[in-house]
């Protein structure tokens, strides 16, 4: 049994200024463990007022202590975090699989990568440099990078601490402050990292934390006037009201917006390969994935002894807490338990076919919301299986007569998130990778890539690129200054 000690010991207010401080009223949401339905903690909530507060003290440190420090510095200071990241590994991980649910090998992963983000970022921090622009003799112009300001970052629950420094890493390095308001469903971890950083050496002030929902503390985040960037991870609706009100004053915004991902398997791919490849991009963290492959594209000619392989794994994955390392974890809400069995109802009442699951589970023992891993195959390609983001554990075969038949289902909805194929020929999958509308594209091999590999969508599923080197630009802007000599 996992010592489940570690979340005891977390200051739950919000982090201004480089401490935690009283809300001054008595609004709090709870925090739940999926796997069991109990409340882990009440999390004291940040008003209105707060987050003025909050962004206050990002727009003074950015002129402040933090602008005083050389490039090279903040380097070290981000090495740093990520560092201390790594020597509390296992107490993160732990609170991390026990507030999200997850299996304790991905939170592990997860607090691995968020370690990896500060460190790749802390080796850009002295290397944002400009550029010198001829215009003749009689003239210097010259750009410069400068901090785009105060940046908001809005968490969204499935990657809770690896979300959160994916986007504050780069902004750190550009010399930007942050204000980051975790989801109310999974903010345990994100509190955790205030005292890392303030440890670490980042001034008070450059990263405050904010809790509460999306009404009470997301929006007049986002709306406040000294937010001059966004990034938010979210829905399509809800990123739609973000960018609205960002727009009121003019803010930048980087949107992700989810994914109805295909992964395509032709007849002449590796069946094993693209077996695990498959199990890997819907199962991992129970569906809850903005980029999981939830659309199987498989060619006719090897269709049926495919899917049957796949079925067979499938009923051998085993369900249990997150702590425990199961093969499957629970869904992080009741609330979205229901939304993925209803998507699952009305798609059979549509026409698709059930092959494995659907259907909530009560595994002994456990009072949480857990959800079958589930197989539907397509009857046709405008069922709500097809078309909507499930994020859940449910995997939606598509049957395609051939490779041109396969792109053209790989397109066939309304987001552009991810897409991969399994093919022997290199021809094909760089032709499916051209042509697919996708912001990356995944070859032989599902999550493909890792912190150096830019990461964003198209159409729905959002704009504006995390990860590697294009997640930079969100953060500075550029200065042209020119000189008649």
């Amino acid at each position: 049994m996992k010592d489940l000690a570690p979340h005891r010991h977390i200051d739950l207010k919000p982090f201004i200024d480089g401490a935690h401080v009283p809300t001054g009223n008595d609004a709090a949401v709870p925090t739940y463990d999926p796997a069991t339905g109990e409340v882990l903690a009440q999390v004291p909530v940040a008003d209105a007022a707060l987050v003025d507060r909050a962004v206050k003290s990002a727009k003074a440190a950015l002129k402040g202590a933090w602008a005083e420090i050389t490039p090279a510095e903040r380097g070290r200071i981000l090495f740093r975090v990520a560092q201390a990241i790594r020597s509390r590994a296992e107490e993160l991980a732990t609170v991390e699989s026990l507030d999200s649910g997850k299996p304790m090998r991905e939170a592990k992963g997860d607090i691995e990568t968020s370690a990896r983000y500060f460190e790749y970022y802390a080796g850009m921090a002295d290397k944002l440099q400009g550029d010198t622009i001829p215009l003749g003799k009689g003239f210097v112009s010259f750009t410069q990078h400068e901090p785009v300001g105060v940046t908001a970052h809005i968490i969204p629950w499935n990657f809770p601490l690896v979300t959160t420094t994916r986007g504050l890493a780069p902004a750190l390095a550009a010399g930007a402050t942050a204000v980051v308001k975790p989801a109310e469903q999974t903010p345990l971890t994100a509190l955790m990292l205030g005292t890392i950083l303030k440890d670490a050496g980042v001034p008070d002030g450059v990263v405050n934390i904010v809790c509460g929902t999306g009404a009470t503390t997301g929006a007049p985040l986002v709306a406040h006037p000294d937010i001059a960037h966004v990034t938010f991870t979210g829905s399509v609706a809800t990123g739609i009201s973000v960018m609205r009100s960002a727009a009121e004053h003019v803010a930048s915004v980087t949107m992700e917006l989810g994914g109805k991902s295909p992964v395509v398997v032709l007849d002449d791919a590796d069946q094993e390969a693209a077996l695990e490849g498959t199990l890997k991009a819907i199962f991992t963290n129970a569906g809850q994935v903005c980029s999981a492959g939830s659309r199987l594209v498989i060619e006719r000619g090897c269709a049926d002894a495919f899917i049957e392989k796949l079925r067979a794994r499938v009923r051998q994955i085993g369900i249990g807490r997150g702590i425990d390392d199961p093969g499957l974890g629970p869904i992080v809400s009741l609330q979205q338990l229901q939304k993925i069995d209803q998507i699952v109802t009305a798609s059979i009442e549509a026409g698709a076919g059930l092959l494995e699951g659907g259907k909530i589970l009560n595994p002994e023992g456990l009072g949480g919301w857990f959800y079958a891993p589930t197989l539907l195959k397509a009857a046709k390609a405008d069922m709500p299986a097809v078309q909507e983001e499930i994020f859940g554990p449910v995997l939606t075969i598509q049957i395609a007569d051939d490779f041109e038949h396969a792109c053209e289902l790989a397109e066939c909805t309304r987001f552009g998130l991810v897409a991969g194929i399994y093919t022997a020929d290199f021809s094909k999958a760089m032709r499916f990778g051209r042509s697919v509308s996708a912001g990356q594209v995944y070859i032989n091999q599902y999550f493909a890539g890792g912190v150096e590999t830019p990461f964003g969508g198209t159409k729905n599923s959002g704009f504006g690129r995390e990860k590697g080197l294009e997640a930079l630009r969100a953060y500075y802007a550029v200065k042209t200054i020119t000189a008649k000599i």
